[in-house]
């Protein structure tokens, strides 16, 4: 018996050793923050140094962010999100969509973070797994939709603005995007040749003026970078928000611009060539380069809805044609025109 047991007990003791090793590493490594994606249930901000227990920004920040901190934000609303009686999609449906069809746009949804200024689009965003923020404005609901130039879209317009600046000051650079824009090629392929830009920022109409003050800018889609001179920039622009009554957030920034606040601070702009970054108000003329198409002169969601999607099935054509007849891609791309974005020009009347 007393030498049975000898024999015995240090293999059982080996084989607890062995056991309670195996769970401990189990339970360490579905604790990590890095098993899985990003959750309410199975990561906490305890897991990244430096970051407070409520600071749920940096948690979804750095769950988009790209390795150089770079993330893709959008900011949308209840109006967005919801379909009504008539329509059997929504303005985030097209946004998204514009992913799937676009070139080499798939993976940018990984780097995407949607922000929800109402509890509403927060659940959808949810629904859709994407990466989510809730933006809580006390005493403000964003969640209807805010016609053009109306005093809640100006308000909303400003809100948005001290958003960005504290992206900015957290350290993460940015393409900032409106969801009516559609993204039919990877804009991070035209912006690559322009790192030594500090704002690269469409504009209505393209001319080959280079004095900014003669640029009209859209700040519906811009890359920006975080540094001094950018927070800076957004310093200054958000401080005139109760000088600037009756404008909008897009209006002061192109004044500070034609009152030569770039050259003050010393910041590099370029400002994107609609061939490239598309919209309403000038169409690209040529589909083989086209990379974004932005629904602007325009006054209401529904026009912008209707419009974009016949953008959509215009550039499904042409995508279809060329998988079709690959040879001829430059003799499609001649004869290609989009249709005329009628709901968009009849929303004025």
């Amino acid at each position: 018996m007393d030498h049975n047991s000898k024999q015995f007990c240090p293999g059982s003791h080996v084989m607890i050793y062995l056991l309670v090793a195996i769970a401990v590493y189990v339970f360490v490594w579905f604790s990590s923050p890095f098993f899985g994606n990003y959750n309410e249930t199975n990561s906490s901000p305890s897991n990244f140094p430096g970051i407070g227990v409520k600071d749920e920004l940096e948690l979804a920040l750095r769950e988009a962010s790209m390795p150089n901190r770079t993330v893709i934000i959008a900011v949308i609303n209840k109006a967005y999100v919801e379909r009504s009686v008539k329509e059997e999609a929504t303005m985030l449906d097209l946004f998204l969509e514009s992913f799937w069809v676009g070139e080499n746009t798939r993976s940018l949804l990984e780097h995407l973070l949607l922000v929800a200024v109402d509890q509403t689009a927060y659940e959808r965003c949810q629904f859709r797994r994407l990466h989510c923020y809730r933006l809580v404005t006390e005493g403000v609901d964003f969640a209807g939709e805010k016609v053009y130039m109306s005093q809640d879209f100006i308000n909303m317009m400003w809100r948005r603005t001290l958003f960005l600046l504290e992206i900015l000051k957290r350290g993460y650079n940015f393409i900032f995007t409106d969801i009516d824009v559609m993204w039919l090629r990877n804009p991070f392929l035209r912006l690559r040749p322009l790192k030594e830009a500090d704002l690269e920022i469409s504009v209505d109409t393209f001319n080959d003026d280079p004095r900014p003050e003669n640029k009209y800018i859209n700040t519906g889609f811009y890359y920006i970078r975080s540094n001094s001179k950018t927070i800076s920039l957004f310093h200054t622009w958000y401080s005139q928000k109760n000088n600037s009554t009756g404008k909008k957030e897009q209006d002061v920034l192109q004044d500070l611009i034609r009152g030569g606040l770039l050259q003050k601070l010393d910041l590099k702009v370029k400002f994107l060539e609609t061939r490239y970054f598309s919209g309403f108000c000038q169409d690209s003329k040529d589909i083989t380069a086209v990379t974004t198409m932005h629904a602007n002169c325009c006054r209401n969601s529904k026009a912008k809805f209707k419009d974009l999607t016949t953008a959509l099935r215009d550039w499904k054509q042409f995508k279809a044609a060329v998988f079709q007849h690959p040879e001829i891609i430059d003799r499609i791309g001649l004869d290609f025109k989009w249709t005329a974005h009628t709901e968009c020009l009849n929303s004025w009347q």
